[in-house]
């Protein structure tokens, strides 16, 4: 489980950087401005309702007890819902096979990432259940 964790934050971090080489990341266009706004904003909440009590580039469950405040309330993995909106909102601004293959692997990495942390954290905490069957993972009410 660990080598598969690293290996999703390394395509994230892969696909991250190529769109900062390539300048297909960040845009002028307003829309685009707006959403990797908010995708911050999530991602500082997220970070803020967690706490600082960890980051592991490979996935493991922290201590402390589960955390379903927050924006953990709508979706179970908030940061990673906001990593794909900041990086989907960069590769549609700048439309191309490069950036949409860029897009895709960001999208991997993320989802190699959730299956296993949350099969570490229902290890952890068997609550986890009842809160994965009541709470989507990336998308409030859809998934």
């Amino acid at each position: 489980m660990r080598r598969l964790s690293l290996l999703g934050f390394a395509l994230i971090i892969i696909a991250l950087v190529a769109l900062l080489t390539i300048h297909a990341l960040f845009s002028s266009e307003p829309w685009v401005i707006a959403l990797q706004v908010a995708a911050a904003l999530l991602m500082v909440w997220a970070r803020m309702t967690f706490g600082m009590r960890s980051f592991h580039a490979d996935a493991k469950a922290t201590a402390g007890g589960l955390v379903t405040s927050g924006p953990y309330r709508y979706v179970r993995h908030p940061i990673y819902a906001a990593i794909c909106l900041f990086v989907w909102a960069g590769v549609l601004a700048h439309f191309s096979p490069l950036t949409i293959f860029l897009g895709v692997l960001a999208t991997v990495g993320i989802l190699v990432r959730i299956r296993c942390e949350e099969t570490l954290v229902t290890e952890e905490y068997p609550e986890y259940r009842d809160y994965a069957a009541r709470t989507k993972r990336l998308l409030p009410g859809m998934w």
